[in-house]
């Protein structure tokens, strides 16, 4: 189980948003590569990096910001926002992106997802976020008319690395992860699927390790450890205990 430190960025800071409304966001760091550091120095081993405008706009906006960190930290990271194409998929990697996440491209045009899982084998995720059970789309600002598992079926056999389900209605409240869904979902695919969206307290990274989570690749934690509500040292240390 990884637990994925967030960083959300919006006009080059690192912000977050609640229930991915552009409106409701809390800046808490100017310079993303420090947060970045900071969170490679607590013992984190993966970061989980989202280009809010990007996502808003269909094309990467705060490439400056992510290629920052990049240059800073040796951990590796995985990307999403705005990665509507193979040219940028490419790019991404190229630059020292670990693993991008292909989000309303995977609902739009799969045949993008399976074309670059297959070019870029492990290097391809693919980000899903519900609202009310339905795939949201554009930076959330839309909701499709496909559920979360028919859109995960579509990539079984295309070598996706992972698929990133989120619970918008949870993101950014600190409600509690929506794991019973999320484990559904795991229950289903064959693809590791890592929770999303309203990670609060070391309660959920406990559910995160109880048996019947174990399908669960990760969780992704972002304004709990902002705001002090998750000790990272604690929640590390029960993760590696969990391993041992």
């Amino acid at each position: 189980m990884i637990l994925f430190p967030a960083v959300d960025l919006k006009n080059g800071q690192c912000v977050r948003l609640e229930q991915g409304d552009m409106a409701r966001a809390t800046v808490f760091n100017l310079n993303p590569a420090a947060q970045a550091q900071s969170f490679a120095e607590q013992g984190f081993e993966y970061l989980h990096v989202v280009d809010l405008d990007g996502a808003f706009a269909g094309k990467p906006v705060n490439a400056q910001a992510v290629e920052a960190m990049l240059k800073t930290i040796k951990i590796p990271v995985q990307l999403g926002g705005g990665i509507r194409d193979l040219a940028t998929v490419e790019a991404w990697l190229e630059k020292g992106i670990t693993r991008v996440i292909i989000g309303t491209a995977a609902v739009r045009d799969p045949e993008l997802v399976k074309a670059a899982a297959r070019k870029f084998p492990g290097r391809v995720a693919v980000g899903l976020d519900a609202r009310d059970g339905k795939v949201a789309v554009e930076g959330w600002a839309e909701t499709s008319q496909v559920t979360v598992l028919e859109i995960a079926q579509r990539f079984e056999d295309a070598g996706v690395a992972a698929i990133i389900f989120t619970d918008i209605a949870r993101d950014g409240l600190l409600k509690g992860l929506n794991l019973d869904a999320t484990i559904a979902l795991a229950d289903a695919i064959s693809i590791p699927v890592i929770a999303s969206g309203g990670l609060a307290s070391i309660e959920d990274v406990k559910a995160m390790l109880t048996p019947r989570a174990s399908r669960l690749a990760g969780a992704i934690a972002g304004r709990a450890l902002y705001d002090g509500r998750l000790d990272p040292a604690s929640a590390l240390t029960l993760i590696r205990n969990a391993r041992a």
